[in-house]
């Protein structure tokens, strides 16, 4: 009777430890930061914080965000994309599609290529929710530190 009673509470134990499952999970790397602007990886997953000026939302001055995946190193593709708008002569503005988001890249200067700013345009392709919003200016110096470069 001992050994019954044994094997039922080993049986028991067994069965309640198989319902816990280890998950494995991802760590969660920030990379660049600009003021309360900053870019966070991960996994695969990219996703640019910025800080909204201008939004169709009332909150007018708030954090918000777009996310790609490193597809065909993405990352490094929108750095270089967002830089080499920096040394266009006229300054012109790039629209991005992203999996969920259009992105203008609106690029402001003046004699000096110093002195030359970009702004993130953001607008859902979702259209039922329509929300829209533009970051604070950035100087190529704080693209450079924001990207890690």
């Amino acid at each position: 009777m001992k050994k019954i009673i044994t094997l039922a509470i080993l049986f028991f134990s067994f069965v309640s430890v198989a319902q816990i499952k280890v998950i494995e999970t991802v760590p969660v790397e920030k990379l660049g930061k600009v003021n309360n602007n900053y870019i966070q990886k991960i996994g695969d997953e990219y996703t640019v914080y910025y800080t909204s000026i201008v939004s169709d939302d009332d909150d007018t001055s708030s954090l918000r965000k777009f996310s790609f995946k490193n597809v065909n190193n993405d990352y490094a593709g929108l750095y270089s994309i967002i830089m080499n708008g920096f040394n266009a002569s006229p300054l012109y503005d790039i629209k991005l599609e992203l999996p969920n988001n259009y992105i203008w890249l609106h690029y402001t200067g003046n004699t000096l290529p110093d002195k030359a700013t970009v702004q993130f345009m953001v607008s859902s392709k979702d259209p039922s929710s329509g929300a829209s919003s533009v970051s604070e200016p950035f100087v190529k110096d704080q693209i450079n530190k924001l990207f890690q470069k």
